[in-house]
């Protein structure tokens, strides 16, 4: 990814940039997981709120999951989605 720096007055801090960083994973995610059970982003990203994954898991797993391939990062969420007695019901 490329960060067009020029919409900021000043290149964001580190901690914005993390943000940013972490953003990106979220959306890159939800995309994905759309994509492998073949369903528009919006319902993943509508579902994975309503259950608090987004900001319970996808948030606070960034830094242990982004290295990681497509497949292992997708396969974590499927598989806390799980544990947690939770589903999405497409």
């Amino acid at each position: 990814f490329s960060y067009e720096f020029a919409r900021y007055e000043q290149a964001p801090s580190d901690i914005q940039a993390k943000e940013i960083e972490a953003t990106e994973f979220v959306v890159f995610c939800i995309e994905n997981l759309a994509d492998r059970l073949g369903v528009p982003g919006s319902v993943i990203f509508n579902k994975l709120n309503s259950i608090g994954a987004i900001s319970g898991f996808l948030y606070p797993s960034y830094e242990s999951l982004h290295t990681q391939s497509k497949e292992y990062i997708l396969d974590e969420i499927q598989t806390y989605i799980s544990s947690h007695n939770l589903s999405i019901k497409l």
